[in-house]
């Protein structure tokens, strides 16, 4: 059950990145902003659904482009699933204040290699309805790296 509701902040909550990380880091746009604006209802422990704005809901299975940082959920230097993030990999989530950046999983028609740096990426939005605790509420399908 922790883990699941540590998964969910990792994965869905965009709390605002405080002094520890050095802000040339943070891929800030607007499109970051459209993401960042969707809230979640906590029902339950187990259950937590996404609450999406007409902000967001506009751009709902269209083309949506972002720039970000790679965060693997597999190993691997090919990545083809994988998170996308405001801030680099190697900045700490959970050390002192730091909060937890914003993300959304990111499905690639063909496979990526891992770097440190920031990539950028064009698919499909995907707003899913269903449990955020059993899937992540925001994809990139069908995505290209550009």
């Amino acid at each position: 059950m922790i883990k699941n509701i540590v998964l969910a902040l990792l994965l869905f909550t965009g709390l605002a990145v405080k002094a520890q990380h050095n802000p040339d880091d943070q891929v800030m746009s607007d499109n970051w902003d459209v993401i960042g604006s969707v809230d979640f209802k906590i029902v339950k422990d187990t259950e937590m659904f996404a609450i999406y704005n007409n902000n967001i809901k506009k751009f709902a299975n269209k083309p949506f482009e972002l720039e970000g940082y790679i965060v693997p959920i597999k190993d691997g230097m090919k990545q083809t699933r994988f998170m996308l993030s405001t801030l680099p990999i190697n900045q700490c989530y959970f050390c002192g204040k730091n909060g937890v950046p914003i993300m959304v999983l990111v499905e690639l028609t063909e496979p990526i290699k891992f770097t440190y740096q920031t990539i950028t990426v064009k698919g499909t939005l995907k707003l899913n309805t269903g449990n955020a605790m059993d899937n992540p509420p925001i994809v990139l399908t069908a995505a290209k790296p550009i």
